[in-house]
């Protein structure tokens, strides 16, 4: 057997092999030598998440706290999406993080089984399934479609060929009032410096295929209204997609002196969450028009200020909202200083002052309903919300009385792992009527 860190993959394989990343498990007390369908009461480790559909074996693991997801498919796939996820989190790109591979692996009778990947599972992330079913269709349909089409427009940017786009491959973060989405499956993905117009086409025509039809599926396994229409649906995402992509690929032809018109489109693709790391401009001969065309780097201006202030890691809507918080408190302490303090004098005393005491204040038993970054947003909405209805400030104190005793408890329960209370979730009976769990 070997066990190794990430790292150059052994020149031959004699036995059972488990490469993984430093920070990890070794996974060395889990049942290799069976095929994953046949871990039922083999190991404690197994769990239950809320997840998508899969067309492999998948299996769901915990250790000390942390969730992890084991796809079983042959060496050659495992090996490629490996890489190809370690591909996409060097570049920043929203997906799951690749962890390992385990291979080389036999049964107890020698038989040769397949490989298994290893991925970390995305916390609080949800199928859109469940989200279609738990919040309301016609604010969700804007959400998911936005989302979806960030994700697909970040891959094609960066020369990424999915192969395989589909809601099922996708997993959905609450952001603030908005949602994330992150691609959790990349076996047919390809990367590449770029992609022809050609490929993004065909890419997109799978896509619409693969919507269209795992929605339809869902109307009929009742996990959606009936009034839901897949194609019509399908319509909006692409008529989306190619607004988002004409605003961050076309180049603009402006007169010399409508240079305000540079700054507009700046700004139209921060408000999208996309941040410029340089323009293209070019001068006509005669110096009378202008060809600019702006370099797209990656969504999230927003949550790497706010990293850098404070160390939080969350996601762009959520950082915009803790940032106008932060401003507005280093406002107030500004005035009572009587002049200005540094930016990380002022980010440390909101993290210490006013972040960490609301994160300390929510009950246990209500931490494990959304991420503390999304905590606090509906903290901030409440209190803003009462702010209104007194017409006056309403402070933290004051606010998280009701925030805990009215507001908790009506919030979602969107933790990974599944309480057995979930037993009769439609969204199981369906996923057991088309061949896959989510337990097991």
């Amino acid at each position: 057997m070997t066990v190794q860190s990430s790292g150059p993959e052994p020149a031959a394989e004699s036995g059972l092999t488990i490469l993984t990343r430093q920070g990890h498990p070794d996974y060395l007390d889990l049942p290799w030598d069976r095929p994953l369908a046949e871990w039922h009461d083999v190991t404690e480790r197994l769990i239950r998440v809320r997840r998508g559909l899969s067309r492999h074996v998948v299996r769901m693991v915990q250790y000390d706290g942390r969730v992890y997801a084991l796809k079983e498919t042959e060496q050659a796939q495992a090996k490629h999406e490996y890489r190809v996820l370690r591909h996409l989190e060097d570049e920043r790109l929203p997906a799951v993080r690749a962890v390992g591979v385990v291979s080389g692996r036999r049964g107890a009778d020698g038989s040769l089984l397949q490989s298994v990947l290893v991925t970390r599972f995305l916390d609080f992330a949800l199928p859109y399934q469940y989200l279609f079913r738990t919040t309301s269709p016609s604010l969700l349909r804007d959400r998911l479609l936005d989302a979806a089409v960030v994700l697909f427009t970040r891959l094609h940017l960066e020369g990424v060929y999915w192969g395989d786009i589909s809601l099922a491959n996708i997993l959905f973060r609450r952001d603030a009032g908005a949602l994330m989405a992150y691609l959790v499956d990349a076996e047919t993905a390809e990367c590449r410096p770029a992609l022809s117009d050609a490929l993004r086409r065909h890419d997109l025509e799978l896509g619409v295929e693969n919507i269209t039809g795992g929605l339809y599926d869902a109307i009929a396994g009742g996990l959606l209204e009936e009034d839901v229409d897949p194609v019509e649906i399908t319509d909006d995402l692409l008529d989306r997609y190619h607004r988002v992509w004409a605003e961050l690929t076309r180049e603009d032809e402006i007169s010399a002196d409508e240079r305000w018109r540079i700054n507009e489109r700046i700004q139209r693709l921060n408000a999208m969450g996309f941040d410029v790391e340089e323009l293209s401009v070019v001068q006509s001969s005669d110096g009378s028009r202008l060809r600019i065309r702006p370099v797209v780097v990656e969504e999230g201006h927003a949550h790497l200020r706010l990293r850098k202030l404070t160390g939080l890691e969350v996601q762009e809507n959520q950082a915009r909202t803790l940032l106008n918080a932060l401003d507005a408190y280093g406002l107030s302490l500004e005035h009572d200083a009587g002049g200005p303090l540094p930016e990380a004098v002022k980010a440390y005393r909101w993290l210490s002052e006013r972040y960490e005491p609301v994160i300390a204040a929510i009950p246990a038993r209500y931490r494990d309903r959304l991420d503390d970054a999304q905590l606090i947003y509906e903290f901030i909405e409440h209190r803003n919300e009462l702010s209104r209805a007194a017409g006056r400030q309403v402070e933290n104190p004051e606010a998280l009385v009701t925030f805990v005793n009215d507001v908790l408890e009506a919030l979602p329960k969107e933790k990974a792992i599944i309480d057995q209370e979930d037993d009769a979730d439609p969204y199981d009976a369906f996923l057991r009527r088309t061949g896959e769990t989510r337990s097991v």
